[in-house]
């Protein structure tokens, strides 16, 4: 049994309950201010269930980058490695 999913499963809805509690105690409308640029007045639990989406989102499009990012150090690595450990009998 493989412990990964699950505790991925599991840390996922306690975010999702966690938005939902502040979402429901938290119904005042707020608005984003990025430098001159300014939202229209949402609720505040939009907002968070909002970023939370983007950000899973954008981490499972990042996270196969990552994978083949470390792929190419790891075969250099690896290379390296072979090499310093040759047996070389003639001393």
């Amino acid at each position: 049994m493989k412990i990964a999913p699950f505790f991925t499963s599991l840390v996922v809805a306690v975010w999702l309950i966690a938005i939902a509690i502040i979402s429901v105690q938290n119904a005042t409308p707020v608005s984003l201010k990025f430098l001159t640029f300014q939202s229209i007045q949402i609720p505040m639990g939009l907002v968070l269930a909002f970023s939370a989406g983007v950000g899973l989102i954008g981490m499972a499009l990042l996270q196969p980058l990552w994978g083949l990012a470390s792929f190419g150090q790891r075969n250099s690595r690896l290379e390296d490695d072979a090499e310093f450990f040759v047996d070389d009998e003639n001393f």
